[in-house]
């Protein structure tokens, strides 16, 4: 029985009826990852031992009767920029290489409370920057379909590892597609919360007012289960929304009658792989089949986002890696001064990638400058939203691409721009704040594309709803990746 395979929906009901165990379930992850990790490298640290006792301590409440969470016991892995109390968080960066947090983050206090089983942190871009996981300042990450290709980023090791059966689900950061462009290259679920809906505390910040932490699952149903349980207000995030979180599985209907989806036409401009466009083409042509009303819409103001970003998130993430300066914590450089070392702690444990960003925001952010370029981005992220605002009035859903190509050779895109190109449809959602959900909607070449559904403010619920009934009417999501077959 290939359990790696399953849902953690499917595996609940098996630890609930006792037909498998907690520790068993464990065990076979990490026989999976024996198996496979190394041809894709997911992960930066293992936890094991930790998962045991995690999974004896389940095994131990279901012996004696008790009722267990849709997650207890369930294999699961964070994205290494998640902090966790007393076990590396390195944010895929050689400056915290032996970083220790002596605090968890919010999710992981909520995910702890529901009896899960950690497997593992797993690798990413340096401090999330990059649209690859090739940026990380330990190793590449390869794609579960091809490990030729990369997996996405900059949470590919999450999407990795998911795809490739080394955890049933995982959590990522999303703070320009870092969920949804990965989850799109390695076929899973992936969604980026409303800005705000799940706690930010003790995730290692890049770009304040754009990161989300969000959800990759095999299916749609385990989707709503994590988000059901790390979704909700934070009084340690002062960003946090005070609001009331629903019961996302009850959004887990095959009903799309009366819906009325938008299709952006920026979002289908050249450049957008043919085979990608007909894969989303025929998906919207089935919901329309299924009852759902379909209209061409407007974003008028989508070609500016890219380069608005490229400003807002490099000027936030100069201020947010100030503080990795070998003083506090982190990795010291010797100097000859305290300048000297500054200098040499920074020029050896930041990556090309982070250094790039971090000058381009110290650019954006100096005088002379702040008013022509950093002022004038906040000013298009505005006009950005507004655009949504404006389509919202008419549309419940709007579907995109969730990024223009399928997964590219690794190395094939060492030109940075190019890379940045990648994320052209799903920087919008994050300069906007709202919500967006990738699920694999076809196959190009034998590797997955992914269906982008985005939100209004708060309305997961819609888009786990809409991509729910598609997901039903397909079996993509059934479709398991090829790494490790014999």
């Amino acid at each position: 029985m290939d359990l790696f395979k399953y849902t953690a929906h499917a595996l609940h009901d098996m630890l609930v009826k006792k037909e498998i165990s907690a520790v068993e379930l464990a065990k076979t992850a990490f026989a999976r990852t024996d198996a496979v990790e190394p041809k894709i490298h997911s992960y930066i640290t293992e936890t094991r031992e930790q998962a045991l006792n995690q999974a004896a301590a389940v095994d131990a409440k279901l012996t004696k009767g008790e009722t267990i969470a849709p997650l207890a016991g369930i294999p699961g892995a964070l994205k290494d920029n998640i902090c966790t109390k007393g076990i590396k968080t390195t944010c895929a960066s050689k400056i915290l290489a032996n970083f220790v947090p002596p605090y968890d983050a919010t999710v992981v206090e909520k995910l702890a409370a529901n009896d899960f089983v950690l497997v593992g942190k797993t690798n990413c871009d340096e401090f999330a920057m990059g649209g690859s996981t090739e940026n990380s300042g330990f190793f590449a990450t390869r794609n579960p379909w091809d490990t030729d290709r990369v997996p996405g980023g900059s949470s590919g090791g999450s999407a990795s590892a998911v795809s490739a059966g080394q955890a049933i689900w995982a959590l990522g950061s999303d703070t320009g597609g870092s969920i949804r462009q990965p989850a799109a290259y390695c076929g899973n679920v992936g969604l980026k919360p409303t800005y705000g809906r799940v706690s930010r505390y003790g995730l290692v910040a890049y770009a304040s007012s754009l990161d989300q932490i969000g959800p990759f699952t095999r299916d749609v149903t385990d989707c709503a289960l994590v988000l059901n349980a790390i979704a909700g207000h934070d009084a340690k995030d002062s960003t946090s929304i005070n609001a009331q979180v629903p019961d996302y599985t009850k959004a887990l209907v095959k009903d799309v009658k009366g819906l009325k989806i938008g299709l952006p036409q920026e979002y289908f401009a050249a450049g957008i792989q043919p085979e990608v466009a007909e894969a989303i083409q025929k998906a919207v042509a089935q919901l329309k089949a299924m009852g759902a009303e379909v209209k061409e819409v407007s974003l008028p103001h989508t070609q500016y986002a890219l380069p608005a970003y490229y400003l807002i998130a490099p000027a936030e993430a100069s201020s947010n890696l100030g503080r990795y300066d070998g003083v506090g914590f982190g990795h010291r450089a010797p100097g000859n001064d305290i300048i000297d070392m500054y200098k040499k702690t920074r020029s050896e444990g930041f990556g090309d990638e982070v250094k790039r960003r971090i000058m381009l925001g110290t650019y954006a952010l100096s005088s002379g400058y702040y008013d022509a370029y950093y002022l004038k981005a906040l000013q298009v992220r505005t006009l950005v939203k507004q655009d949504f605002d404006n389509v919202f009035q008419d549309v419940d859903v709007l579907i995109a691409p969730t990024a223009p190509t399928t997964a590219f050779k690794i190395g094939e895109l060492s030109d940075p721009l190019a890379m940045y190109l990648q994320d052209v449809c799903t920087i919008p959602l994050n300069l906007a704040g709202l919500p967006g959900i990738s699920i694999p909607c076809g196959f190009a070449q034998g590797l997955p594309v992914g269906m982008q559904i985005i939100g209004k403010p708060l309305a997961e619920a819609t888009i786990i709803q809409t991509a729910y009934a598609f997901e039903q009417a397909n079996d993509y999501h059934t479709r398991f990746a090829p790494v490790g077959e014999v």
